[in-house]
């Protein structure tokens, strides 16, 4: 009988030790699932769609892409040759950001439609340039002279702004320049007309084509047709040009941790001197000064 009873302890004791290390090892191997996951999830990288205009704006992100990457952060580049796509993509979701605009533009559109869009900071200056292919001097322009110019309203003040600089009309003191509108002039000596009916990515062509005209072009569209803003404009905005070429994103994402590092890189020392490198100061990095 204690023959018998001491095997039953012993057949029980087994069966204890069995179970227990039946949990150990489960215990183990959801540990160790757990820390796969966990160290899945800590390389997983954040995905981004930016909006662009081809040149400068894609150009720039392209050489932003390997130090995006190194901070886990991928970016798609969606290229625009429009002003007005860009905004609605961003506003509808399509994109995460756009990089093609300066902020009285974006203030204007915001204005205009109620899009929920605001900026992080700027990233550089594309000094606007007048251009003629005949016209060489300023001291050559006529009495009424014309000046083909965009469409876009927002460009219009800083448009006039520039021939105001140049001693060829006078605003009204009363308006801000930015906002100014060819109905803002109020002495024009030289009787120029604007001639404000040209979608922006047309004035290329318009310079081809009317060689007696002036013609006010983006640099972005200028590089795009091979002018070298520096060299062939008749005269161009200076380095302390107010419109800085922005990040935009929707009013809820101005915070996102992506989107600021974005921001960062673009303002970094290395992609500030392939601005300055590349663009031989037809386009100006900002710094995160502005």
């Amino acid at each position: 009988m204690r023959k018998l009873f001491g095997l039953l302890v012993l057949l029980f004791v087994l069966l204890l030790a069995a179970c227990g290390n039946g949990g150990n090892e489960e215990n183990t191997a959801n540990d160790a699932e757990d820390a796969d996951n966990a160290t899945e999830d800590s390389s997983e990288s954040v995905e981004l769609v930016i909006g662009a205009s081809s040149t400068p704006h894609a150009e720039i992100l392209e050489e932003a892409k390997p130090l995006l990457e190194e901070e886990g952060i991928n970016i798609t580049i969606e290229t625009y040759q429009d002003y007005v796509l860009p905004n609605e993509d961003l506003e509808s979701g399509a994109l995460d950001a756009n990089f093609f605009q300066h902020i009285p533009f974006l203030e204007q559109t915001v204005a205009d439609t109620g899009y929920d869009l605001e900026y992080i900071d700027g990233i550089h200056i594309e000094p606007m340039g007048v251009y003629s292919q005949n016209i060489t001097n300023i001291d050559d322009i006529e009495d009424g002279q014309e000046v083909i110019i965009s469409r876009s309203i927002p460009d219009h003040g800083r448009i006039l702004s520039l021939f105001e600089q140049q001693g060829l009309i006078k605003l009204d003191e009363n308006v801000e320049k930015s906002a100014a509108t060819i109905e803002d002039i109020v002495e024009n000596p030289k009787n120029i007309t604007f001639s404000p009916d040209v979608d922006p990515l047309l004035l290329p062509e318009m310079y081809q084509s009317e060689p007696d005209a002036l013609v006010a072009i983006n640099t972005n569209y200028a590089i795009d047709a091979g002018l070298n803003p520096l060299n062939d404009a008749l005269f161009i905005e200076d380095e302390n040009s107010e419109y800085v070429n922005i990040i935009a994103v929707r009013g809820e994402d101005k915070d996102d941790p992506a989107l600021q590092t974005l921001v960062d890189v673009l303002q970094s020392e290395e992609i500030q001197n392939f601005i300055l490198e590349t663009y031989e100061g037809a386009v100006v990095p900002v710094g995160g000064n502005n």
